[in-house]
């Protein structure tokens, strides 16, 4: 099995068919290269590039320009994520509310009095650096990462 619950000491010793119950308060948060943006992972499986993680943003955090490579998921449990730049530039989401993006839809999203949600991705977003670098979340080399994971 590739799946894996990072830093969930529970998970430790059970059968390949178990279930795998997640503590999330057990779980550390987890910067990310983002100023005020942290995660909690809850599942990520390198193999098929699924990622479903716990995000956190501080008040005025920001994920800078970056592309849903495939469809991207997310419930917002706390805050407002406002679609900062991008072709639906203004388009906001609040608690309770359920988004879902496209393969290949790009924007840069904004928490202006910050967020917590909930986002679920078949394979990480790429993040487009200034000097022309494509990194995931965590900065490693976008095609290096995950381009294996993408069917065909």
């Amino acid at each position: 099995m590739a799946a894996i619950t990072p830093n969930a000491k529970n998970h430790a010793g059970l059968g390949p068919k178990a279930s795998r119950p997640v503590h999330v308060d057990d779980l550390p948060w987890e910067k990310t290269r983002f100023q005020g943006c942290e995660v909690k992972t809850l599942l990520v499986d390198r193999d098929s590039g699924l990622v479903t993680v716990l995000l956190r943003m501080q008040p005025g955090a920001v994920l800078p320009d970056h592309e849903h490579v495939l469809i991207e998921q997310t419930y917002m449990i706390g805050g407002r994520l406002v679609d900062k730049e991008g072709p639906e530039a203004g388009l906001e989401v609040g608690p309770g509310d359920f988004v879902w993006r496209p393969a290949g839809s790009r924007h840069t999203a904004w928490a202006p009095e910050g967020a917590l949600m909930i986002a679920m991705f078949q394979a990480p977003n790429k993040f487009f650096e200034q000097n022309g670098r494509i990194a995931d979340m965590i900065g490693q080399d976008w095609d290096l990462a995950w381009k294996r994971a993408l069917p065909g």
